[in-house]
């Protein structure tokens, strides 16, 4: 059985995406910890982020870097966190999440709700500075 990221890059399942190249896919977490935090994930799936070929890990974090850059400018914040944690789905992944406090960056904070519309806004305003 696929999991949901494997159905996101099949285009199964919608998501606000932000970057893609032939390798790597970035889309806007759905249950976000703040705004504009993203999941970026290699396209092969692989449970592990451990197990990644060293040339798609390596190539994974370069991609988390470019999109990070382009999510620091265009969403306020104080810096990008980035977590791997690897428990929420079996793929490999890792959040680029925009922070003011270290708060920010707890996995047991409430997930802030935002409308399709905000979704949408953020995701092209990260676009526009990847461009």
């Amino acid at each position: 059985m696929s999991t949901v990221f494997e159905r996101i890059v099949k285009g199964e399942l919608p998501a606000y995406k932000v970057a893609e190249t032939d390798d790597y896919l970035a889309f806007l977490d759905i249950r976000p910890l703040t705004r504009g935090h993203t999941l970026a994930i290699p396209k092969k799936a692989v449970d592990y982020i451990l197990d990644l070929e060293e040339e798609l890990y390596v190539g994974l974090w370069l991609f988390a870097r470019e999109v990070a850059r382009a999510v620091q400018a265009a969403v306020p914040c104080e810096r990008i966190a980035f977590a791997v944690v690897g428990l929420e789905v079996p793929h490999a992944h890792i959040h680029i999440v925009p922070i003011r406090t270290m708060a920010d960056l707890n996995f047991q904070n409430p997930r802030i709700e935002l409308s399709p519309e905000e979704f949408k806004a953020i995701a092209e305003a990260i676009q526009a500075k990847l461009r």
